[in-house]
């Protein structure tokens, strides 16, 4: 039911007891009668149907609102129906609330939606017409379970307030599920909330057991399992009993969540409490388990499993087998298919399509081919799902005579390339950057009888416009029309997108203002397009005009949108338009992503405001979203640049505590900042002096190099942050540029080395071209960097260095 019709039912002035059900004709063997031969009349063929309806209730003096219910109630079928009711309302007789009733449920059992909001608003607006409780629970069943979620919403809420009842629990209990279904958590607990209410201050029942789980399983699908056992407890004894379905549900959030550990608790728990796993209980905490890759504990739960007398099924091996692939433990999963065909299971051809999938998704394609001849030799048609991973990685790996191989080998099994299989061999050859080849297979399908659609054709107008053939991309649009596949917003995204990459803007807006002309919708993707466009070239008001665009067309902005708008404004030096936009952002409930802070606090800190920069980077923690490299860099390439060297270590010491790599950007602002600020960084007080900035200052002092105390200090920060394989990566690139690797940084590596707890592997891990002669410096480094490393790690250290300082003297 539309909010149209909802808006045409007028409330009462003022609150009325509840309308009393219509109620039933007494059924006597006249009545009965009458309405059997209604139903002949209607059922048959005779064009003067209608008279003889006419005549029989002249005859009988008996009007058709008597009748009316049992016809619907016998009839089922609802044209029959929809055709005595037409009888009725043509004629201008009335029927009741009754008959109007059993109209509804035989329309809602036959999901004639368009009839059912008909009805709905003649007989709402009528007292008399006004159908049963039961009959409306019908319709929000039906609602519900066809996904018609916000109608079902509707009547549900009109009930509640122009009759002051629910409908039939088993209704409610649909629209719970549809709601939870349908993402519409909050109004689902809205729905929960009242059924409790009226639950707990009545006899009737208006809750039960699975009303309470489809609530904890919208909680668990949120990640809330705790807030799911909460719910439990609260309802536990009214109308809820906990059973093994509760812990099911429970175990499966937890397991989705990641948080195998508290799974299995409770796994443990119901054990404790009487209850008896069943199948889905242990095929759930394994999936788990498998997940994370702890095949130790899989194993202990399949044989408790075994021996508890619960089948182990094939989907449950499966999951194992799939895990096992992914781990790269393919050899173990071959074993254990091995050992379900001994114990009587046969593998199906899921089992095998998930060993060739991963193998493939492992670029181990021998393998996969070898598992697709033990498919044919055990007796099972490989489908599509076989062959399609296969013929994907062999276009990866440039083996397009395989491929094709594979197609033909496809076809001879029964199975004709379809759009999935075209699919995926296009997709790997777009991908493997073979765009001429994707056309051809584009050619072949063609010649095959098999239409490409929007999807494909997105795939390869995708691959030439990252490629600049602009020309050939306007050339499979036109395909596209020729072949009565209309492109799709997707499409033309790429189109325009195409065009701006090239610099043509003007022909992005052309394309874009001849979709609009057709009537078309360009959809969220096409509109972000063009505002990346806008943005790109400075043009930030028509930016703007195009999101009140698509405002208006029912288009709404996503995060991307407001993200690209804000970086925009910024790119533009407006922060005032920025922080107008990121206001708004708030104001519509949004959660700003990381991009979006990073640009504004980019604004703050290309106006100098390191105030508002901070502001914002502490506003961005307490959202809940952490700073990247890029929002790092920022800030540190900010301060190096005002020679607030200080502010800019700190900033580096946060980074590195959040494990946050640094990249080339971080490293290029953090040496220049140093090499450039070196009386600055030694006049800092020692007390607080960061971490960087302490060992810099040492080496300045001791009268290394600017340029090589910023490095080694770098480095050094990122080993003392366990961040080992950064601190080797920039060393690498240091040596490549021909730089001389000191003391220092030898030092600083061996430490690291030692905090990973890797003392014993060290020589296969920091190169002996690193060893500096100068070891007793590297000696003292290590004391100093002891002040931020663990005792161990600095003794570790030291005693490596003293053997190498031993070893030398005695090689002299």
């Amino acid at each position: 039911m539309s909010k149209a019709i909802i808006a045409l039912i007028k409330p009462r002035n003022h609150p009325q007891p509840k309308i009393r059900p219509p109620r039933k004709t007494l059924i006597t063997p006249q009545i009965k009668k009458l309405a059997n031969d209604v139903c002949e009349i209607i059922r048959s063929e005779d064009k003067q149907w209608e008279e003889a309806l006419k005549n029989r209730f002249f005859e009988e003096e008996i009007a058709p609102a008597e009748v009316a219910h049992i016809v619907f109630d016998k009839i089922r079928d609802c044209e029959l129906g929809l055709k005595f009711f037409g009888f009725v309302s043509h004629n201008s007789l009335s029927i009741d609330g009754f008959a109007y009733s059993s109209l509804l449920k035989m329309l809602a059992r036959s999901k004639v939606f368009t009839e059912v909001d008909n009805v709905l608003l003649e007989c709402l607006q009528c007292d008399e017409k006004r159908p049963t409780t039961e009959a409306l629970s019908f319709v929000i069943c039906a609602y519900a379970d066809t996904g018609l979620v916000s109608k079902a919403l509707e009547l549900y809420s009109y009930m509640l307030r122009n009759i002051n009842e629910l409908p039939q629990l088993w209704a409610c209990n649909s629209l719970l599920n549809g709601l939870v279904k349908d993402g519409k958590v909050e109004a689902a607990w809205r729905v929960y909330e009242e059924m409790a209410k009226r639950n707990d201050s009545s006899e009737s029942s208006s809750l039960d057991n699975y009303s309470v789980c489809i609530m904890v399983n919208g909680l668990c699908k949120e990640g809330k399992v705790e807030k799911g056992i909460r719910l439990i407890e609260k309802r536990w004894g009214r109308s809820c009993i906990p059973n093994i379905v509760f812990y099911n549900v429970l175990i499966d959030g937890y397991c989705k969540k990641g948080d195998v550990k508290r799974a299995y608790e409770l796994f443990e728990d119901l054990k404790m409490k009487g209850f008896l796993p069943n199948q889905e209980t242990y095929g759930t905490i394994i999936n788990g388990f498998c997940k994370r890759g702890e095949f130790v504990k899989v194993d202990q739960i399949l044989k408790e499993m075994e021996s508890s007398g619960v089948e182990v099924n094939t989907q449950v091996y499966n999951n194992v087998v799939d895990a096992k692939c992914k781990y790269g433990y393919v050899r173990e999963a071959l074993e254990i298919t091995r050992k379900m065909i001994e114990a009587g299971y046969e593998l199906d051809i899921v089992t095998y399509n998930t060993l060739i999938s991963n193998a493939c998704r492992d670029g181990k394609v021998q393998e996969a081919e070898q598992l697709l001849e033990e498919v044919t030799k055990s007796g099972l048609v490989p489908n599509k799902l076989t062959f399609t991973p296969l013929i994907h990685a062999c276009c990866t790996e440039g083996d397009f005579e395989k491929a094709s191989h594979l197609l033909v080998e496809m076809t001879q099994c029964g199975h004709k390339p379809d759009l999935i299989t075209y699919g995926g061999l296009i997709h790997g050859l777009v991908v493997s950057g073979e765009v001429d080849a994707a056309l051809t297979i584009r050619n072949n399908m063609m010649e095959r009888g098999v239409t490409p659609d929007a999807c494909i054709y997105n795939i390869l107008i995708n691959g030439l416009s990252k490629k600049g053939r602009l020309d050939d991309v306007e050339q499979l649009v036109q395909e596209m029309l020729s072949q009565n596949v209309s492109p799709d917003a997707y499409v033309y995204a790429s189109l325009i997108d195409g065009y701006i990459r090239s610099g043509n803007f003007d022909k992005a807006k052309i394309i874009f203002h001849d979709i609009m002309k057709r009537g078309m919708d360009p959809g969220l993707v096409g509109y972000n397009a063009m505002i990346r466009g806008y943005c790109k070239f400075g043009m930030m008001k028509d930016a703007v005009s195009c999101i009140n665009k698509m405002t208006r067309r029912k288009v709404y902005p996503d995060e991307f949108t407001y993200s690209t708008i804000i970086d925009g404004f910024i790119k533009q030096n407006d922060l005032f338009g920025a922080l107008t936009v990121f206001c708004l952002v708030i104001k519509q409930r949004y959660a700003p992503n990381v991009v979006t802070y990073t640009s504004i606090i980019t604004g703050f800190c290309r106006c100098g405001n390191f105030a508002g920069a901070e502001k914002f980077l502490k506003g961005m923690r307490s959202s809940g979203v952490q700073p990247n490299v890029v929002t790092y860099s920022v800030l540190i390439g900010s301060c190096c640049t005002e020679g607030k060297v200080t502010k800019a270590s700190l900033f580096f010491e946060e980074m590195l505590m959040s494990k946050c790599n640094p990249n080339d950007v971080t490293f290029h602002y953090l040496v220049n900042g140093l090499s450039n600020n070196t009386l600055g960084t030694q006049s800092e007080s020692g007390l607080h002096k960061p971490m960087l900035l302490d060992i810099f200052g040492r080496m300045i002092s001791d009268g290394w190099h600017p340029i090589s105390a910023s490095y080694s200090s770098i480095i050094a920060c990122l080993c003392l942050n366990r961040m080992l394989e950064a601190a080797l990566q920039l060393t690498n690139k240091m040596l490549k540029k021909g730089s001389h690797v000191d003391a220092v940084t030898f030092a600083a590596l061996l430490h690291g080395v030692c905090l990973v707890g890797k003392s014993k592997e060290w020589m296969n891990i920091v190169s002996s071209k690193l060893i500096d002669p100068k070891l007793d410096v590297a000696r003292k480094y290590v004391t100093i960097f002891g002040h931020y490393s663990t005792r161990e790690a600095t003794k570790e250290a030291s005693a490596i260095l003293h053997s190498l300082l031993k070893q030398g003297k005695s090689d002299e």
